[in-house]
């Protein structure tokens, strides 16, 4: 057992993982995955296939997704130096858009991150895309910056799939659609919300024919989500901001269904972010509108208004989406089934495999 203390360290939230554990590769098909069930009243651990999560939800439940699509956000290209000649290799991850032309990201170079500093990204229709830095790392508390660019690298065709750093191997053809849950429609993530990843039309339809509810809501998932926490006092951390949206319909479909005491299960952290970050407490319920949420959901610290269950990828040590869940089900009880999940050969991370906490 951990002390209220032990909460607030970095280190309560580590654990040992197997790298041969990392999936490099999604599972095909994708809700062949396996799935690690998490019941919270009992602190019982069950095991199955990702295919049957039917059998673990009630016909009354509400699933709720973030739909946001992943961008070819990882842009890769050569410092433009004065002379006009290729310098270093650069990488700008876009990261949320400011204006027409304009993105702020996470610049990596050898290159200091200061105004005025110009890199070219190769792009698809044979002419390359010019960034150039209008705000440096230095006037952010992100460490992000902001780039403009001459044309659009969305459109141009300069980017690649986001994966993420533990994926070892370059992005493919297959990640286009591989990284990308099939509900995904509208948005710009920098990042996938990799719980959704599972789901299949053919599971989808089965789900809404035996009544289960599906809502869709859009969080843009950007470096509040994947930031690493590097206070030892996870007090300390401070969350990057991200946009997400609740439409009207959805609130008012949510807002009934709790009414009804109907369970809303959050397919992804993302997805409580976005809707604990909509709930309004004083009104007892969700409301609709687009805004910016910095919210950081952690053991002690937040009290579920929304979610009553949750599905979720296995996440990293240290990382607030394993906070998230430890807010969620309690510390020692998460920590033991990824005890569990590890002794029995889950894979872990983007694309590996799932967890229902009920």
């Amino acid at each position: 057992m951990v002390t209220e203390t032990d909460l607030h360290s970095l280190q309560s939230y580590m654990y040992e993982l197997p790298p041969e554990l990392i999936a490099q590769r999604p599972a095909c098909p994708r809700d062949s995955s396996r799935l690690l069930v998490l019941d919270r009243a009992s602190g019982s651990i069950g095991h199955g296939v990702f295919r049957d999560i039917g059998k673990y939800l009630k016909n009354s439940d509400v699933l709720a997704a973030n739909n946001s699509r992943v961008m070819r956000a990882r842009l890769r290209g050569r410092r433009v130096l004065e002379n006009a000649a290729p310098g270093g290799k650069v990488e700008f991850l876009m990261l949320r858009q400011l204006g027409e032309l304009s993105w702020e990201g996470a610049f990596h170079a050898s290159a200091k991150h200061k105004p005025g500093v110009m890199f070219e990204i190769p792009a698809s229709d044979g002419r390359g895309v010019r960034g150039t830095i209008v705000r440096g790392a230095s006037g952010s508390a992100s460490g992000t910056v902001e780039v403009r660019f001459d044309r659009d690298p969305v459109d141009a065709g300069a980017g690649e799939m986001p994966l993420p750093p533990y994926i070892v191997r370059p992005a493919d053809d297959s990640d286009i659609a591989a990284y990308q849950t099939v509900y995904a429609s509208v948005g710009a993530s920098a990042a996938a919300p990799t719980a959704g990843f599972h789901f299949t039309p053919e599971l989808l339809a089965a789900l809404r024919a035996r009544g289960i509810g599906w809502e869709e809501i859009t969080l843009d998932v950007g470096l509040g989500t994947f930031r690493p926490v590097k206070s030892a006092d996870i007090r300390n951390h401070v969350m990057h901001e991200e946009r997400f949206r609740v439409s009207a319909s959805v609130a008012l479909c949510i807002n009934d269904a709790m009414e009804k005491g109907r369970r809303i299960v959050a397919v992804g952290t993302t997805s409580v972010r976005a809707l604990e970050s909509a709930y309004d407490r004083t009104a007892g319920c969700v409301s609709a509108g687009a805004r910016c949420t910095d919210i950081f959901i952690r053991p002690g610290a937040h009290e579920f208004g929304v979610v009553g269950a949750m599905i979720t990828n296995f996440h990293l040590p240290g990382s607030t989406l394993l906070m998230l869940l430890c807010a969620f089900a309690g510390r020692d009880m998460v920590m033991r089934a990824y005890k569990e999940a590890v002794a029995e050969h889950y894979r872990f991370y983007s694309y590996g495999d799932a967890m229902l906490v009920l």
